[in-house]
C-alpha cells in the first residue's frame, strides 16, 4: 500500500483517490485506468454509483474520507491512518451485521510500538508498503467491490461459533483454510456477492490460496527447531569433528513431509509406491481422470445462474469433480470392474497425487 497523498507532480491512484482532489474523483478514477490497452470506454455513471455506494456503506472508505476532511482543513502535521489488525473478542465479527462500528483510528503520532499486523499509511512516502496477510482488512482493501462494507476477513484469533459442532475442541481457533472454505459457500442470492465476481472471484481464489500457502510456509520457517531437530544434530556432529566452520554452515529451511509437494513428501510417496510394487507386483493400468465443464451436473447448476460460465465458478467445478472422482474410486474398489482389490494402499497414493495437482 502506498501513501495517503501522491508525490508532487504525480496523479492520485489506489487509496489516494479517496483523499486527494475528490471534487474530480470520477475523472481521476477514469484516468487511473489505462483504457487504450483495453480498447473500451468506462461508464461514468457506474463509477459514480460505486463511489456513492462505498461512501455510504464501506467502513474503510469512511476512514479515508475522514483523512480527506482533515487534509482539506489543513491538518497535515504527521497525519497517519492506522487500521488495527487485532480487535477485542466482542468485535463485530461476533455481533449482528452493522455499519456503525469504526474499524480504525486516525491519529497524529503512532509511536514506536506498532504491531506488524497493523496497517500504517503515511501521509506522503516514496515507496510502497507490504500489508501482512494476517490483517483482517487485507482482502477488503484488495477487493472493495467483493467486500463493499469493508467487513473483516481472517485473523489468527478468530473463534469457532458455539453452534458449530464439526470442529476439533482441542483447536480453539479457526484455521485459515476453514475460513476461506466458509467464505465461498452459497448462502442465497442476497449473500453471494463474492461468488458473483466473475474473473475477480477467480483472482480472489488465487490470492486466497497464495495467502494460505504463505501462512503454512511461514509457520514451517518459524518452527524449524521442532520440525528438523535431526538436521541440527547433523550440523553439531560436523562441527564437533572439525569438518566445518560454524559460520559457514548457514541456516536452511527444510520442508517436512507433511507439506504437499515438498521433496520429502514426494520421496515418501515414491518409496511407498515402490514398496507396494515389490510386494504385489507392478500395476497393470494407468488411469487418468479429468474434469469436463460440460458435465450435466455442472451445466444444470450453471443454467440456474444466468450469465455464469464454467470458469466463473471454479468452486462449483471442483466440488463436482471431487464427487465424481470419489464415486469412480469407490466403484473400482467395489470389485465390480477389475475384480477384488488386493493393494488398497494404492488408493491412498492416488489421493495424495490428486491433492498435489
Amino acid at each position: 500500500m502506498g501513501s495517503l497523498l501522491p508525490l508532487e507532480g504525480e496523479c492520485p491512484k489506489f487509496a489516494q483517490l479517496y483523499i486527494y482532489d475528490t471534487h474530480n474523483e470520477t475523472m481521476n478514477r477514469l484516468n487511473a485506468v489505462n483504457c487504450k490497452e483495453r480498447n473500451e470506454k468506462l461508464d461514468e455513471d457506474i463509477v459514480q454509483g460505486l463511489i456513492k455506494m462505498f461512501d455510504e456503506s464501506n467502513e474503510l472508505v469512511k476512514l479515508f474520507r475522514i483523512v480527506r476532511d482533515k487534509f482539506e482543513r489543513g491538518c497535515l502535521t504527521s497525519l497517519k491512518l492506522r487500521l488495527l489488525g487485532r480487535q477485542a473478542d466482542d468485535s463485530k465479527q461476533y455481533e449482528q451485521p452493522t455499519c456503525d462500528e469504526i474499524g480504525g483510528l486516525v491519529v497524529g503520532d503512532i509511536g514506536l510500538f506498532d504491531s506488524n499486523r497493523d496497517i500504517v499509511i503515511e501521509l506522503k512516502a516514496g515507496e510502497l508498503k507490504r500489508i501482512t496477510k494476517l490483517n483482517p482488512k487485507f482482502m477488503s482493501l484488495q477487493y472493495p467491490i467483493l467486500f463493499p462494507y469493508g467487513e473483516d476477513g481472517y485473523r489468527p484469533d478468530l473463534k469457532w461459533s458455539n453452534d458449530y459442532k464439526g470442529h476439533d475442541p482441542k483447536r480453539g481457533r479457526v484455521p485459515m483454510r476453514a475460513f476461506i472454505a466458509y467464505q465461498i459457500q452459497e448462502r442465497g442470492p442476497l449473500l453471494d456477492t463474492l461468488l458473483k465476481g466473475g474473473r475477480l472471484f477467480q483472482q480472489f481464489l488465487v490470492d486466497s490460496y497464495a495467502t494460505l500457502e504463505e501462512d503454512r510456509l511461514d509457520y514451517i520457517r518459524k518452527n524449524q527447531t521442532n520440525l528438523r531437530s535431526e538436521i541440527y544434530k547433523g550440523i553439531y556432529d560436523a562441527i564437533s569433528k572439525g569438518d566445518s566452520d560454524a559460520n559457514n554452515v548457514g541456516q536452511k529451511v527444510i520442508l517436512p513431509s507433511s507439506y504437499t509437494g515438498s521433496t520429502r513428501y514426494m520421496l515418501n510417496n515414491y518409496q511407498d509406491a515402490m514398496a507396494i510394487c515389490r510386494h504385489y507386483g507392478n500395476p497393470d493400468l494407468f488411469i487418468t481422470f479429468t474434469c469436463n465443464v460440460k458435465w450435466p451436473e455442472i451445466v444444470r447448476e450453471l443454467d440456474n445462474k444466468p450469465g455464469y460460465k464454467g470458469e466463473d465458478r471454479p468452486d462449483l467445478i471442483s466440488r463436482v469433480f471431487k464427487m465424481k472422482l470419489d464415486d469412480m474410486i469407490n466403484y473400482i474398489k467395489s470389485g465390480k470392474v477389475f475384480g477384488e482389490v488386493e493393494a488398497g494402499e494404492f488408493y491412498k497414493l492416488i489421493i495424495s497425487a490428486i491433492l498435489n495437482f
